[in-house]
C-alpha cells in the first residue's frame, strides 16, 4: 500500500485479492480508515470551527462511534494481518479515539465534575492525543508527502484544541475546528487516491510519494 504503510512491510501494494501464490489476501485496509477518520473530523471540526452551532455535536456520535471508531478500528486489525506496523497502531489508536469521544460527550463528563475542572480534564485529553500523533509524525518521514502533512495538521489541530478547553480562549477551538478540516480534507484525499489506484490499477491523484 502506497500511503499509510511502512517501507518493507511485506503489505500487499495491489487491489487484488488474490497472491500470484494462489493464497488470498485482504485487500488495503487503509482507505476505509481513512475515510473513518476523515469524514468523523470533517463533521466535527465544522462544529468546532463554529461554521454550526454546537448543538449539532450529538449529530456526531453515531459517526464518531460507527466509523471513525468501530470501522477505523478493524481497519486497524487488518493491518496487523497485513503486517503494516504504522498502519495498525495509527488506525487502531484512532478508532479508540472517536470511541472514546462517543462515550465522553454521551456521558457528559462536566456532569461528574466543576466546569473548571471537567474542562481542564478534557485539555488534557485532547493533549495527551496530541502528544501521541505528534509522535507518530515523526514515524512519517519515509511515507508520502501527502501522509505527513496529514500528521502534522493532526498534530497542531489537537494540540490547538487542547489549548481551548484548558482554559484558553473560544477562539483557539475555533481555530483548532479550522485546522481539523485541513486534517479531513487531506484524510479524504489520500482515501479517495487509494481507493482510485486500487481501482483503475494506477496512481491518479498524486501523494508526493
Amino acid at each position: 500500500m502506497a500511503t499509510i504503510s511502512e517501507p518493507h512491510s511485506g503489505a500487499p501494494t495491489t487491489s487484488s485479492s488474490v497472491s500470484t501464490s494462489g493464497s488470498w489476501t485482504p485487500a488495503n485496509p487503509a482507505p476505509l480508515g481513512l475515510a473513518g477518520f476523515g469524514l468523523t473530523t470533517l463533521v466535527l471540526s465544522v462544529i468546532n470551527a463554529n461554521l454550526v452551532g454546537a448543538g449539532a455535536t450529538p449529530a456526531v456520535l453515531g459517526l464518531a462511534f460507527a466509523f471513525g471508531g468501530l470501522a477505523q478500528l478493524l481497519a486497524g486489525m487488518w493491518e496487523f494481518r497485513n503486517g503494516n506496523t504504522f498502519g495498525a497502531v495509527a488506525f487502531s489508536s484512532y478508532g479508540a479515539f472517536w470511541i472514546s469521544f462517543f462515550f465522553l460527550v454521551s456521558f457528559d463528563a462536566a456532569k461528574f465534575a466543576p466546569a473548571s475542572e471537567a474542562s481542564a480534564g478534557i485539555g488534557l485529553y485532547l493533549w495527551a492525543w496530541g502528544i501521541f500523533t505528534g509522535c507518530m509524525f515523526l514515524c512519517t518521514f519515509a511515507s508520502s508527502r501527502a501522509l505527513q502533512l496529514l500528521f502534522l495538521l493532526l498534530t497542531v489541530t489537537l494540540i490547538l484544541l487542547g489549548i481551548g478547553n484548558s482554559g484558553g480562549t473560544s477562539s483557539m477551538v475555533h481555530a483548532g475546528g479550522w485546522f481539523g478540516i485541513a486534517t479531513a480534507v487531506v484524510a479524504l484525499y489520500i482515501f479517495t487516491a487509494d481507493v482510485m489506484k486500487a481501482t483503475y490499477g494506477r496512481s491518479v491523484l498524486p501523494l508526493g510519494e
